[in-house]
């Protein structure tokens, strides 16, 4: 390989990669769709040394050596997933309400992502930095009369990630609602402890 080459090809690796990410982690289409696992799609790796890092809201910098190859922009409904060669590691969530979207990162390359629904102006979905309190496979919301499996607990008013028939024109009540077979793989994934964080656009 010749010196240029050496040195540009990383640089174009990054930029495509940040490009994915911005354009596919865009907002979802108002056109329902089927969930689609993704066990095919093609993991964008970060050379070395040249790893994008995610600011948190409380100022932790995370970093990022990989995430899953999207396709096509995502629906309401739609998910993907693919764990497939991500050694054990950490595990921690990032949500971005403006993109309407939610990642899962383990050992700091992204395995999962799908699209949600968040709270309405009159319920908002607070943003920062919070750890799973609790978790529950089966749970049902007393104030709202509503069952929300694979219940992940945030904060302790009763905002949590759940499993929501996620389509055009719904809402929660500043709960963060993902599709059902997702929120049984996040699931499995996450512990008591691990960190999520949400964020309205930006990094």
């Amino acid at each position: 390989m010749s010196p240029f080459l050496r040195f540009a090809l990383p640089i174009v690796l990054v930029v495509v990669a940040l490009v994915v990410w911005s354009q596919v982690r865009s907002p979802p289409s108002a056109q329902p769709a089927a969930s689609t696992p993704a066990g095919d799609q093609v993991r964008i790796r970060y050379p070395a040394g040249k790893e994008p890092v995610v600011t948190l809201p409380s100022g932790e910098r995370r970093t990022v050596r990989s995430l899953l190859n999207v396709r096509s922009k995502m629906k309401f409904g739609d998910f993907v997933w693919n764990d497939d060669g991500v050694a054990p590691g950490a595990v921690w969530v990032r949500i971005d309400l403006a993109r309407q979207t939610i990642s899962v990162f383990r050992a700091d390359q992204e395995i999962g992502s799908a699209v949600i629904l968040y709270g309405t102006d009159g319920k908002p979905t607070p943003t920062g930095v919070f750890s799973i309190l609790a978790m529950a496979e089966r749970h049902s919301s007393n104030l709202y009369d509503a069952e929300m499996p694979y219940m992940l607990r945030l904060t302790n008013d009763g905002v949590a990630i759940h499993a929501s028939n996620v389509r055009f024109g719904a809402a929660t009540h500043g709960c963060i609602g993902v599709p059902l077979a997702f929120a049984k793989l996040l699931f499995a994934q996450v512990k008591r402890g691990d960190i999520v964080a949400i964020v309205r656009g930006g990094t």
